[in-house]
Formats: structure tokens, sequence, C-alpha cells
């Protein structure tokens, strides 16, 4: 089984800290890659922070109300297993398709 990975707040641009102002999953939740986990507030606008890989949420690591930045962790997550063989399999490159000979 894959260590639990961290998934962390994106870049925010010229913002250096904003409030978390919900967080949408709990320890024990199965998340899909891309699923909302965390909602942010800057002075502008709202984002949500997405999941990077899919699995099983171990760890949340912020609560409503906290101030977070660039690179702050928000939850642990421990990989799926078609996500971890997925990001282990190599991508074979395609072939360029070959024009058929002139006569």
């Amino acid at each position: 089984m894959a260590p639990p990975m961290q998934i962390k707040v994106p870049d925010l641009g010229d913002f250096k800290e904003v409030e978390v102002v919900d967080v949408l999953v709990r320890e024990g939740d199965v998340v899909d890659v891309d699923a909302a986990l965390a909602t942010l507030e800057t002075e502008k606008a709202t984002m949500d922070v997405p999941a990077t890989a899919a699995g099983r949420i171990v760890r949340v690591l912020v609560k409503k109300g906290d101030k977070v930045s660039t690179g702050t962790a928000i939850v642990e997550i421990e990989p799926s297993a078609t996500a971890v063989a997925a990001a282990a399999t190599p991508v074979a490159p395609t072939a360029a398709p070959t024009a058929a000979p002139t006569a």
C-alpha cells in the first residue's frame, strides 16, 4: 500500500494568506481526482482546492476559519490502488502514422 500523500494549496497568486471557509471532506471519505476538498476565500473570490489523486482521506489538516497560504497541506490521502497503478505505469510513446508507399 502506498504511503499517504499530502494535498496542498495551489498557487494563490498575489495572496499571502486566505481563509478556509469550508472543509468539504472528512476522514474516511473516498474522493476522485479533482474532487473539491476545501473552499478558500480571498478578498476577491472563492476557490476550491481539488484532489490531485483519487483515494481515501486519512487526515484533514485544516478546519473552517484557518488561514492558509500556497503550499499549506490541506489533507493527507491514501491513494487508491488504481491511482497508484496508473502513476506507476509508464506510458508508451505513440508511433506517428506512416504514409502508405507510393508507386
